[in-house]
């Protein structure tokens, strides 16, 4: 059992847990995830590490009401227990060796919850970071001061232009491109698309990049088969061998064709849940 501490919406369907968790807090490390169970007799689910306090014993997640689980996780408040909390697992996110390197770091929606701590260990490593952050609206936006403590840069990108400037997160990094700056890599996480585009542009600079591969983690063991995904030609599982991953080297377009067959089956599943709090 892992008891809430603190509950806070940051949106009607964006959500930050902070959880007792010591065992956790203490082995986690930017880009791991925690498998969760809301009850006894619900689901598994893969949520990533956004933030551990190690002293407190805190492990943060924030996550998108997009399914019965995540639903019935949203329900619970400070003080209630969620029945499983098992972690941290997965690869860590590989750092530079030497420091001084210059990193942009991209994320996109929900991914931004990933990309903090792994910007942030950059920083205290003495290396010199970037970020670029992506949403649909200014009402989405999560984590920007959070960000802007940990990078010599912050851009803000938004669709419509409600908040920062109005564009992509590849506009934003090709604009900092373009204007001299001289990356000696990327860190892009978020929506599959973003990932993708990321890659396509930063490939046209001979820029080495990294995605994570979170979001098509489903089990978080490699038992279900359905993160399979293909990097460089081989069959790769975005749960134990990742989630990070070449991104040059990620076979995008197979990601979200696989993605993409459980949409329907995660639609049921959410409309049965809310038929049952009628």
């Amino acid at each position: 059992m892992a008891l809430i501490v603190r509950r806070e919406a940051l949106h009607p369907t964006l959500t930050r847990l902070d959880v007792l968790a010591p065992l956790v807090a203490g082995r986690a490390e930017p880009g791991q995830f925690i498998i969760l169970r809301v009850d006894e007799e619900g689901e598994r689910i893969p949520l990533t590490v956004a933030d551990f306090d190690r002293e407190k014993g805190i492990v943060t997640i924030i996550f998108q009401i997009v399914g019965a689980t995540t639903a019935k996780l949203n329900r619970l408040s400070e003080g209630d227990e969620i029945r499983d909390f098992v972690g941290p697992l997965g690869q860590a996110t590989e750092t530079p060796d030497e420091p001084g390197k210059k990193t942009a770091v991209i994320g996109g929606g929900l991914g931004c919850a990933i990309a903090y701590p792994i910007a942030r260990k950059l920083w205290q490593e003495g290396g010199e970071v970037h970020t670029i952050l992506g949403f649909r609206d200014r009402s989405l936006v999560i984590l920007e001061d959070e960000f802007k403590s940990v990078s010599g840069k912050t851009v803000l990108m938004t669709d419509d232009g409600s908040y920062g400037q109005k564009g992509l997160v590849t506009d934003g990094l090709r604009q900092l491109i373009d204007g001299g700056c001289q990356y000696d890599g990327v860190i892009a996480i978020g929506p599959l698309i973003m990932m993708k585009f990321v890659c396509q542009l930063t490939k046209e600079y001979g820029i080495k990049t990294l995605v994570s591969m979170n979001p098509i983690m489903i089990d978080g063991t490699g038992m279900c088969g359905c993160c399979r995904l293909t990097v460089g030609g081989k069959t790769r599982f975005a749960c134990v061998d990742g989630p990070d991953f070449d991104g040059h080297e990620v076979d995008f377009d197979e990601a979200m064709a696989r993605s993409a067959m459980y949409r329907p089956f995660e639609a049921r599943r959410r409309e049965a849940e809310c038929v049952l709090l009628r």
